[in-house]
């Protein structure tokens, strides 16, 4: 057994350096296809609208020295193109500090976006990207000895994220303290996919519960073997893999899974790559003084960084997916602290008729990834992120159920803004969702039903049944939303 050596994180650096340029080039065409439409000048949460209620101090951004559609439009392309830069090998043999200034440029416009993105930009994913794109810019480049310091950064970062999601659910208890979450999970998880529907009803429930104390192992016991000699390091970093390929195979999570599929490759020793062992160099240089002197610093800072982390990890009332700094380093990760029991989904429906109008003038708009149609098939979305459909989910969650239906408290400013584009035809906005049933003219009325949706019967010849509890939003026309 060693530690880690010259010749043993080579490749595992390069994979995770190609894989995360990959995951930048994914999410900035996700903005530049997305971020106009929810938060442009007239987008769902204007960023003009926020800025002037912020300041860069607080939410570091290019923004705050300019905004508009066309400029959005050149930051993303940037992203994008840098993105294809790095994943194609651009940096190779590039100078020590020309990937230090390529990464730190490449994280601060996706930082950028996500700190102006309000609730479209709250997940956890963003600011893993973040981070992580701030650490690649510290990786030895592929021509010089590599150093166990930014190796470790990375195995660091990927601890917290695994055992930051473990003990979120320890904590919460419930059902995953029974071993009975993944009876639920496959149906009432965020946005299920075509296998989801399979493994809630035909995975035996004895299976279900090993896999939760599976998850209990990879997640809690699994992520103290990434600091160990080798070949321990490597054996936890595959199951942490593996675990996450499960994950990717039942599900639609953005690029959460693959993010961390890549953190992974940190762990893999170069042993295991021996049958393309050419592709690895035979005489490497030595890292210059000075460039040893900054990751040292690097390191020294992620370890001061790491106080607030450490602390909240040892908390009974430990944060799920937090900043302790507004650039987004070193932070605290967690999901799925508990699982509902019960799938719901909210269900938008327009008519041209009057706001009495027969069922049958209901016309519902379907979404790309959510659940609508019982009928339809559960698409494969991941690593590609909806975000307009993530929000929809979460919508049914803050609504209580009463004996007689459901209680509504309020209504989210994005969601009434999204009625408002629905009901002005807003082109922008239709573009956010799969079927717009009003194509020549929009609708007189919206209005938006509470349905829970379980999973249909094998060979029943649809994916969900459901039942309608109650009217989220009564029928509303554009003069009744602008009083």
């Amino acid at each position: 057994m060693e530690f880690l050596t010259a010749s043993d994180v080579w490749f595992g650096r390069v994979l995770f350096e190609r894989g995360l340029a990959s995951l930048y080039l994914l999410a900035f065409v996700v903005a530049r296809n997305q971020f106009p439409a929810l938060l442009g000048e007239r987008g769902l949460l204007p960023v003009p609208e926020f800025l002037r209620k912020t300041n860069f101090a607080s939410h570091p951004s290019i923004f705050h020295w300019r905004y508009s559609e066309r400029f959005f439009a050149l930051v993303a392309w940037i992203g994008i193109l840098v993105s294809i830069a790095i994943l194609c090998g651009a940096m190779a043999k590039a100078p020590v500090g020309v990937p230090v200034a390529v990464w730190l440029f490449l994280a601060f416009l996706y930082l950028s976006i996500v700190n102006v993105g309000q609730r479209f930009y709250s997940f956890g994913w963003e600011t893993m990207l973040v981070e992580a794109g701030f650490f690649a810019a510290f990786l030895d480049p592929e021509w010089i000895q590599p150093s166990i310091l930014p190796i470790l950064m990375l195995r660091w970062m990927l601890f917290r994220v695994e055992l930051g999601a473990g003990l979120i659910k320890i904590r919460a208890g419930g059902t995953w303290k029974d071993r009975t979450a993944l009876y639920y999970h496959h149906e009432t998880q965020p946005m299920p996919n075509p296998l989801s529907r399979f493994a809630h009803l035909l995975i035996p429930k004895v299976a279900l519960r090993g896999g939760v104390v599976f998850s209990h192992f990879v997640q809690i016991i699994v992520p103290f073997g990434l600091f160990l000699p080798q070949p321990v390091a490597g054996i936890a970093g595959g199951l942490i893999i593996f675990h996450q390929m499960l994950l990717i195979i039942f599900g639609n999570y953005s690029w959460l899974n693959w993010l961390t599929v890549v953190l992974a490759f940190s762990t893999l020793p170069d042993v295991w790559f021996s049958w393309i062992a050419p592709m690895i160099p035979a005489g490497m240089g030595d890292r210059p003084l000075a460039w040893e002197v900054i990751v040292i610093s690097v390191f020294l800072l992620t370890a001061y960084l790491s106080v607030p982390v450490v602390k909240n990890l040892c908390s009974r009332r430990q944060l799920m997916n937090s900043s302790f700094n507004r650039w987004r380093i070193v932070n605290t990760y967690g999901a799925f602290g508990s699982v509902t029991k019960e799938r719901y989904e909210i269900i938008i429906e327009g008519t041209a008729e009057n706001r009495r109008a027969t069922e049958e003038n209901w016309l519902p708009y379907e979404f790309k990834g959510k659940p609508g149609n019982p009928i339809r098939i559960p698409p494969i979305v991941a690593p590609y992120h909806l975000r307009l459909d993530w929000l929809m989910w979460f919508l049914p969650l803050r609504v209580p159920l009463t004996a007689t239906g459901i209680a509504v408290r309020g209504y989210e400013d994005w969601f009434i803004e999204f009625v408002k584009k629905l009901l002005q035809g807003d082109e922008a906005t239709l573009r956010l969702i799969k079927e717009n049933p009003f194509p020549d003219r929009p609708p007189k009325y919206i209005r938006a039903r509470f349905f829970r949706y379980t999973f249909a019967s094998m060979g029943s010849g649809k994916t969900w049944d459901r039942k309608w509890i109650g009217d989220y939003l009564e029928p509303v026309d554009l003069e009744s939303l602008s009083r």
